[in-house]
This record gives C-alpha cells, sequence and structure tokens, in this order.
C-alpha cells in the first residue's frame, strides 16, 4: 500500500527589538501536545508552500509576516488510524514580523509567545521536536545571532 503525502509550510518568526542593538526574538507556539515548535500547518488547494506559510503563521499566532527566504524541506513519516502511514513534507521559511499582537489559536495550539535566541533554543531543546534542531539553527545562522 503506498503512503499517504500532506504537505505543510511554516517558518521561524522573528522580530527585532531594539533597532541599535539588532537584539531579536522569535516567536514559538506551544503545540496542542505540549510542544514548543514554530507555526505551521497543511496546504490548502491551489496555494504554493510559502502562501500556506504565511497563512498559517497568521492563523495560529495572530502575527503577519514577510518571507525572506526558504530555510530548509523536513521530511518525515507517521502513522494515521485509517489511513495508514503518512510521508510529511513540511517547508520552513525565514520569516520577518510585520504586524500584529501575538494571538493563540486555541483550537489548534495551547500558546504562543516571543523568545530570546537563547531562550528559544532551551525551549526547543526541553520541550521541541528534536527534527527542528536544525530548522532552528539555520535560522539562527542566517540572522547571523551568537551565543
Amino acid at each position: 500500500m503506498a503512503a499517504n503525502k500532506e504537505v505543510a509550510a511554516g517558518g521561524v518568526v522573528y522580530r527585532r527589538v531594539d533597532d541599535r542593538d539588532d537584539r531579536l526574538e522569535l516567536l514559538l507556539i506551544e503545540d496542542q501536545y505540549g510542544h514548543w515548535t514554530f507555526p505551521k500547518g497543511k496546504r490548502e488547494a491551489g496555494e504554493t508552500p510559502p502562501e500556506t506559510a504565511l497563512r498559517e503563521i497568521q492563523e495560529e499566532t495572530g502575527v503577519t509576516g514577510e518571507i525572506v527566504q526558504p530555510l530548509t524541506i523536513v521530511r518525515y513519516a507517521y502513522d494515521k488510524p485509517l489511513c495508514g502511514t503518512v510521508d510529511k513534507e513540511v517547508h520552513y521559511y525565514l520569516v520577518a514580523s510585520k504586524a500584529g499582537e501575538i494571538r493563540p489559536q486555541l483550537e489548534e495550539i495551547k500558546q504562543v509567545a516571543w523568545f530570546s535566541p537563547a531562550a528559544a533554543r532551551e525551549r526547543q531543546r526541553q520541550a521541541g521536536y528534536g527534527n527542528n534542531d536544525a530548522v532552528l539553527a539555520r535560522a539562527l545562522e542566517l540572522l547571523r545571532q551568537t551565543e
């Protein structure tokens, strides 16, 4: 039996806290399973992955953004009751926050918050998904953040 395919997209959203010293904050969500991760979701019919990423970020967090550049594509498989194995592909983008106050989409996530890069790495390490480590590292590399 062939696996089902699911395409999703999301982003590492950042904002500059202070233009003078280039301090950054990163936006993380706590999903319904208690993991801290990046906003993302399934592609809808007719959408491109960048369109999906921006829509999902706005829906889940209340923040509108602008894609700066692609980060990576994460691929994994999971089992779904009644469907079998699903091959999932998640397109991640580096996204600059443009507007909006954070507001979690409570039907899908528990909370949303801004974190310093160090705090985001720690939250990801303690309660995140392992396949997001490289996504976060790539985003921070591109943003030229150091510890």
